[in-house]
């Protein structure tokens, strides 16, 4: 799912059900409700004062044919009395609504994220980051300019329609008549043509970012593209590209000149209409006098302008409930079972690990059985490594240590305890992994080891990177500890970054280390660095090894290998060596320069 501008949101109907849903969202408001209420209060009184303004207009006028300047006067100061209190009951209207809006939003941010960073391992795995950040940001954005001004918008623009319609209906029942029978209905087409023309921009800006994407392409890949001498091929590629924008946008311009030409033709046309409509009327005696007459005028454009804005208000409010309902998708998502707002260890583990007949299949691929009936012990001090073919189910196996997915068959024990009897941030808080594509946190180095024990002092954040053949390369940077990283470590090597993560396992000091191909992607140096620090953080601890490389693993307690989910092989490294045609000895020989 791409990510949305927030004038590409997606429209929900407007129903029982989906109002009913969308008010949910004030659950989140907490303390903060009495401010909406008072400010739809507020919102009551601008509209009756702007619902003043054009009677009294009318009756300023009207002084022009009484010649009574006292009265004129009277209504003047009354005509600044009614603006002044609308600017005052704007200002507390739009400031309670914003207040009660950012309160309101500031904790569905704070639920949706919490509920997010709680969910299980395989909701990500069916679901794009894109996608959560959408809702996170263009979503939740999207309700925010709903709450702060659009349902007050649509609600004051409703109200002077309907309060419109009646004061004229008072003036000249007649005059009504005949603005109901046009304003409306050219507004309306106003607003569908309107519509119609914003859409053909937006073809117009797809293309040109078709093109941008065509240009992005060429520039990055320069090197295949003169390697290939396609320069030609390119620049007719863009061309083509370019002559859609140009035949899309002059249709665009034709379709806003046949616009232009029908707001000025039919809504002023509708305007001159109404007030030669009234002038017979008035000339008839039928309307009162001049006064009323611009009165009329007044509200008649106040409905028309209304008539035109609450369609878009109508369509915003219409994104806003979908937006809620994607929020709430989210919310509703069952989380994983944590319970405490740090990680501690109230249970420290030994490290027996045993798998008894684990069966499993993702929950994306239900009919692929990645694991089946896998049976093997690793004892406390053991070093256990696993081996196969690319897509063999090996990383599986460190998933369901960590409980990233439920099994579907069998047991998984640590301890002799079944792993589901221990809670989550127990478990997790007793193991580590050192994975094979690193990620770091946009921080400092010291932050990133702390990872490991947020609550860790300097002392043991320094012994923990000595241990890790980190601190010689921390101390050549300038700022030392304090190094910013880059986004995701972007900043340092692969091996500096792996002894980080090394250094942030040693400081959580866990009972079982999971090493998913910890080295497979080094060079030959930072290799030798990383396993040197690889030893120090596997003593006194069970550690299971997932291994590309077979040289890592040869002084292994055992070796399982494992092919399309079965451990088919199990031994020494020297034990599988002596099995003829085995996939151990097989891997062993493709991989014979590395020994």
């Amino acid at each position: 799912m791409p990510r949305f501008q927030e004038n590409d949101l997606p429209k929900a109907k407007v129903n029982a059900s989906s109002l009913k849903n969308a008010l949910l969202i004030f659950k989140y408001a907490a303390n903060h409700k009495w401010k909406f209420y008072l400010g739809l209060f507020f919102l009551l009184l601008t509209s009756a004062t702007a619902l003043a303004f054009p009677m009294l207009m009318g009756m300023l006028v009207d002084c022009v044919t009484n010649k009574d300047l006292s009265q004129a006067n009277w209504i003047a100061l009354s005509l600044m009395g009614i603006l002044s209190l609308q600017a005052v009951f704007s200002f507390f209207r739009l400031s309670l609504f914003v207040n009660f809006t950012e309160n309101t939003l500031a904790n569905l941010r704070f639920a949706l994220y919490e509920n997010l960073i709680k969910l299980p391992m395989s909701f990500y795995s069916q679901k794009r980051v894109g996608e959560l950040n959408s809702r996170l940001s263009a979503d939740v954005s999207q309700l925010q300019d709903t709450l702060t001004s659009t349902i007050a918008e649509f609600l004051r623009q409703f109200i002077l329609i309907i309060g419109g319609f009646i004061i004229l209906a008072t003036i000249s029942p007649k005059l009504t008549l005949m603005m109901l029978s046009i304003v409306p209905i050219v507004a309306v087409a106003a607003v569908i043509f309107g519509k119609f023309i914003r859409k053909y921009g937006k073809k117009t800006q797809d293309k040109v970012a078709e093109s941008q994407v065509v240009v992005e392409e060429t520039l990055q890949g320069i090197s295949n593209v003169k390697a290939f001498a396609n320069e030609w091929y390119e620049i007719e590629r863009y061309k083509s590209k370019i002559k859609e924008i140009v035949k899309i946008a002059i249709k665009g311009g034709q379709y806003r000149g046949y616009f232009a030409s029908f707001i000025i033709l039919c809504l002023f046309g509708c305007v001159v209409a109404v007030v030669w409509y009234g002038i017979t009327l008035t000339i008839k005696g039928e309307v009162d006098g001049i006064g009323d007459l611009i009165s009329f005028v007044l509200y008649t454009s106040f409905i028309g302008a209304s008539f035109g804005g609450i369609a878009e208000l109508y369509s915003q409010i219409q994104k806003a409930i979908g937006s809620t309902e994607r929020i709430f998708e989210l919310l509703e998502e069952t989380p994983e079972k944590i319970n405490s707002s740090q990680a501690v260890v109230t249970e420290k583990i030994k490290g027996n690990v045993t798998f008894k007949n684990v069966s499993f299949s993702y929950p994306s691929r239900r009919e692929i059985e990645v694991l089946k009936d896998v049976n093997f012990t690793a004892n406390f001090g053991q070093k256990i490594a696993i081996v196969g073919p690319s897509g063999a189910g090996k990383s599986t196996i460190s998933s369901l240590l960590l409980r990233f997915y439920d099994i579907d068959g069998g047991q998984i024990l640590i301890d002799d305890k079944n792993i589901y009897d221990y809670e989550l941030e127990n478990l997790r808080g007793n193991m580590s992994i050192v994975p094979q594509d690193v990620i770091l946190f946009g921080g400092t180095i010291r932050e990133n080891i702390a990872y490991g024990k947020p609550n860790a002092t300097e002392e043991e954040i320094l012994l923990a990177a000595k241990q890790a053949n980190a601190l010689n390369f921390v101390n050549g940077f300038p700022e030392k500890f304090d190094t910013l990283v880059g986004e995701r470590g972007i900043k340092l090597s692969g091996g500096q970054r792996q002894r980080i993560a090394i250094a942030r396992a040693l400081l959580k000091n866990p009972s079982i280390l999971i090493l998913d191909e910890a080295t497979s992607s080094l060079d030959s140096e930072s290799e030798k660095l990383v396993q040197e620090a690889l030893e120090t953080l596997m003593e006194g601890r069970t550690s299971i090894i997932i291994a590309h490389r077979l040289s890592t693993i040869r002084n292994a307690d055992a070796i399982l290998v494992l092919d399309k989910g079965i451990i088919s092989e199990k031994g020494t490294h020297k034990e599988l060596l002596e099995i003829e045609n085995g996939i151990y000895k097989n891997l062993s020989n493709l991989q014979f320069s590395e020994y």
